[in-house]
């Protein structure tokens, strides 16, 4: 099974830039989504309805056209992947209300498709981030607790060591690589679960976000901000973890994990 995941930066924005020919020629088993920048009554039906796929939305309730994600499923073919329920909460109404996420059961695994907040705005801004952590990673837990196996992807809006960031000197003062961002994600992988790319690539260079000023994705000043997590139980089945840094489109690219299921 293929899972891509994807900050599209607005999906009608990438719309115009070939996101509809891209999905038919990768043809991922499921797509994830984060920053939609739409809601129900804004989304074109051609992105509503893609052919061979399901999908399923979260927006946000309290602010249209801001965050949201987005969960397309293939049902085309042999072998169609269809999640048995698809929720979009992890059970804390707080962190419910911006579109953020979306849980999937696909049955041999559960998916979290997140977009975590972005802390750079206020201090309010970082306290809600670090909150919404510390509600998710107990969710986590549970689940894995409840035997469950969990795939966690998205933009987690936050660069783990100094290797995922091209400048960690300079950023070490700014939200998306304070230590306390950072220390969640160690506390995460302390928790049993395993970063997937870093399970075959340890080299430096290799990010998912660049900023849009100074043409610092053609330089490659950039930021690894997207992820796949495993529960330990499950890593066995992953068998690649991909950043695909050569599609263009949004300001992050997309990245992938195969399961051998």
């Amino acid at each position: 099974m293929n899972i891509v995941s994807w900050n599209v930066n607005g999906i009608r924005a990438i719309q115009k830039r070939g996101f509809l020919k891209w999905v038919q020629e990768t043809q991922p088993d499921v797509l994830a989504l984060q920053e939609t920048k739409v809601n129900d009554d804004t989304l074109p039906d051609d992105l509503r309805d893609i052919a061979g796929y399901e999908s399923r939305f979260s927006y946000a309730s309290t602010r249209k056209g801001y965050s949201g994600v987005a969960l397309y499923s293939r049902v085309s073919g042999s072998t169609p992947v269809v999640p048995r329920s698809v929720e979009a909460s992890f059970g804390a109404q707080e962190f419910d209300d911006e579109g953020r996420h979306l849980i999937a059961d696909f049955g041999e695994f559960i998916l979290a498709n997140v977009y975590f907040p972005n802390g750079r705005s206020s201090p309010e801004r970082l306290d809600y981030k670090m909150r919404y952590y510390e509600r998710f990673l107990k969710f986590a837990r549970e689940l894995v607790a409840d035997g469950k196996n969990l795939v966690i992807c998205g933009d987690f809006n936050t660069a783990h060591r100094e290797i995922d960031l091209a400048r960690p000197r300079e950023n070490s003062k700014t939200s998306g690589f304070l230590p306390e961002e950072r220390a969640w994600m160690d506390e995460l992988i302390d928790a049993g679960f395993a970063d997937t790319f870093r399970m075959f690539n340890d080299s430096a260079n290799q990010y998912s976000w660049w900023s849009q000023r100074s043409g610092a994705r053609a330089r490659n000043v950039g930021w690894r901000l997207d992820y796949f997590f495993v529960n330990a139980g499950f890593q066995h089945k992953v068998t690649a973890a991909p950043i695909f840094s050569d599609v263009t489109g949004s300001d992050h690219c997309p990245v992938a994990v195969q399961l051998s299921l």
